[in-house]
């Protein structure tokens, strides 16, 4: 079911929705849903983080992701970018968060991969995944933190 679909109508099925995660790469649907939204006053919040940018220039009203919890700051950063018009730079954030999305995808990127990515940044530890799950590989953490030490955000 497309979301923009999900959304016709739905106020009068259910009076207290009060809004989605839309956790799908397809902006045109998400551009629907964003437009057909202008008098319904939905939350309408986008889940994929390395296309948060794009989200954000169709009319995103916020956003759901695992990756904020370990890149919040430059996140944050890239919002505030957006807010201000400075494009050029809420670019530099979403493409450095993207090589670095798309690095640990490469290697294999999951729940497990992620708590240990949290770990490393936040250095609380996240202790292992539930079974069936196996916790993150000691090299997957090393290339990982090797990743992340090498980008250079734009705000030091």
């Amino acid at each position: 079911v497309r979301v923009e679909e999900l959304l016709d109508g739905i106020k009068e099925r259910i009076p207290t929705f009060q809004g989605v995660k839309f956790s799908d790469t397809d902006l045109l649907d998400f551009a629907q849903c964003v437009h057909k939204n202008e008098t319904q006053q939905l939350d309408i919040l986008y889940g994929v983080d390395e296309q948060l940018l794009s989200a954000l220039a169709v009319g995103a009203d916020g956003a759901v992701g695992s990756t904020y919890n370990y890149l919040g700051r430059q996140t944050n950063l890239m919002l505030q970018a957006f807010a201000k018009a400075d494009l050029a730079l809420a670019q530099q954030y979403q493409f450095l968060i993207g090589e670095f999305l798309s690095f640990v995808i490469k290697l294999g990127f999951g729940v497990a991969q992620t708590k240990a990515v949290v770990t490393l940044v936040s250095g609380i530890p996240m202790g292992p995944p539930r079974l069936p799950l196996v916790a993150a590989s000691e090299e997957f953490t090393a290339k990982a933190k090797a990743k992340l030490d090498s980008i250079v955000w734009p705000d030091g």
